[in-house]
């Protein structure tokens, strides 16, 4: 096949990732897996995971897509096939720190997703440990932004993991570097951009009508009732020392609660998973901010991503959009924060759903790098983060992940943490990810903004420990306050009836 027949166009969404990018701020995403040593296990895991891949490289075509780059970046790139992959390259081996604890793991991991990515290559790493505790086996996967977002991950797991401990064998390929893969002539590269400029522009063409439509329908039905709420979510959150102009030093810390604790909680006070999950980081912003730089008397805001994706549908690029949602960060009490969250959340997801149809993840393209890019730079510069109220303070993320138990090489994955992406202005991304009747809460982290992340994790924890002992002590009291006026209502009952 030829190149100009291999290429594929990015996404208007897609290349912004690319554009966006500095030192100071990475795009990739990754997660942290981290397994149970066999008892007994005396394999190589490195070596085996590496032999893994390399028969598994077929699953997903991100693992042989490179970026071909426009003349002059005068548009995004396009995808072409790398016949010349490298699993050396791509697959590592590190060496974490003495004693291998798990704070050891998790600041190599930070150091790491601190790199920047060789665009001259498929954009995806695999990094094995060695070093760790008798009982633990780890490796961190990183891939820019640009190749997929948070749900599209999950169908990249065939690739990496077992649903049971000893799976079915599978015919191992070893891909070797193949040489002469020459790179698109500027004519195709320069031809693909009209081509999906084009097509970018009659779509938009074709939805406006339905675009305005709804769009009037949005606006009758936040006046209907969902107006004030709407408001106070679109609205500046306050300044806090989260909300600063970003460094290239990163940590990261990872914390695992029960998923039956958090739908125990949600179903209590009729409210859904993600709702007690922005809680809980508001809970935790509480206690955190309470001791760095006082809890605002403004509710903090929180950037949510919402998967725009349909089901069903797998293909690897970004299919999603930030929302804004009311954390309700100044309500002391944990459950009419949460009812406050819920409200909060349901209002911004309502007019979503009713925009999601016109929301676009894909747009034209031809000199968007230069207006974004020197926007992306001046911003960087001037430091005007810290300078303007933040559109939001902390970035927020929920995603469905697997519901059973995986393996890689044998051995059972206990943790499965998400790592994501800082941005000027928000110094913190709480990524949360389901596994297993686990949820799995990544914190990343700007250094600048939150020296220890590890602080952070503590405090979510201690804020889910206080909402579920809150919502069983109201649950009690109640019980309490019904079983001592039983006796009184039953006097009462024989007195009306004797009379």
């Amino acid at each position: 096949m030829s190149a100009a027949m291999a290429m594929v166009p990015l996404s208007g969404l897609d290349g912004a990732f690319l554009t966006l990018e500095t030192p100071e701020t990475p795009m990739h995403v990754g997660s942290l897996h981290v397994f149970a040593k066999p008892r007994g296990y005396k394999g190589n895991f490195y070596r085996t995971i590496r032999r893994r891949l390399a028969g598994r490289l077929d699953v997903a075509p991100i693992f042989r897509r490179r970026l071909a780059p426009m003349p002059l970046q005068f548009a995004n790139p396009v995808w072409v096939t790398d016949d010349g992959l490298d699993l050396d390259f791509h697959v590592r081996r590190v060496r974490v720190s003495a004693p291998g604890s798990l704070a050891a793991l998790e600041e190599c991991v930070a150091e790491l997703h601190t790199q920047l990515m060789d665009r001259s290559r498929p954009l995806w790493m695999v990094y094995v440990f060695d070093g760790l505790t008798s009982s633990r086996l780890a490796f961190y996967i990183k891939i820019h932004h640009a190749v997929l977002d948070g749900a599209a991950s999950i169908a990249l797991a065939d690739a990496f993991f077992d649903v049971s401990r000893h799976p079915h064998r599978r015919a191992h390929r070893e891909h070797h570097a193949a040489h002469g893969t020459h790179p698109p002539a500027l004519i195709a590269l320069a031809a693909a951009a009209f081509r999906h400029d084009a097509a970018q522009y009659v779509k938009l063409l074709r939805h406006l009508p339905e675009t305005v439509r709804t769009l009037a329908s949005v606006a009758r039905e936040s006046k209907a009732g969902t107006g004030a709420q709407l408001w106070r979510n679109f609205s500046f959150g306050p300044r806090t020392p989260l909300n600063v102009t970003v460094t290239a030093e990163r940590g990261f810390a990872g914390l695992s609660i029960p998923l039956a604790e958090v739908k125990q909680v949600a179903a209590r006070h009729a409210a859904s998973v993600n709702d007690v999950v922005l809680a809980l980081c508001s809970g935790a912003l509480r206690r955190y901010l309470g001791r760095h730089g006082g809890i605002p008397r403004k509710p903090l805001i929180a950037a949510m991503p919402i998967s725009l994706r349909e089901p069903g549908k797998v293909e690897f690029t970004i299919e999603a959009t930030m929302v804004p949602v009311s954390l309700a960060t100044h309500i002391s009490d944990p459950v009419r924060r949460l009812k406050a969250v819920h409200a909060s959340a349901e209002a911004t997801k309502s007019v979503a759903r009713r925009a999601k149809a016109v929301i676009p993840t894909d747009f034209p393209s031809i000199g968007v790098p230069w207006v974004l890019g020197a926007l992306t730079s001046l911003v960087g510069r001037s430091h005007v983060a810290d300078a303007i109220p933040p559109i939001a303070n902390v970035v927020i993320s929920n995603v469905s992940g697997v519901p059973v138990p995986l393996y890689s090489a044998g051995a059972r994955m206990n943790t499965y943490w998400p790592i994501s992406i800082v941005e000027h202005g928000m110094g913190l991304n709480i990524t949360v990810i389901s596994y297993a009747g686990r949820l799995g809460f990544g914190f990343t982290v700007a250094s600048c903004a939150v020296p220890d992340p590890r602080e952070f994790a503590t405090d979510l924890a201690a804020a889910h420990a206080e909402l579920c002992d809150y919502a069983t002590a109201r649950r009690a009291r109640k019980t309490s306050k019904s079983s001592a006026a039983a006796p009184q209502m039953r006097r009462r009952s024989s007195h009306v009836q004797s009379a």
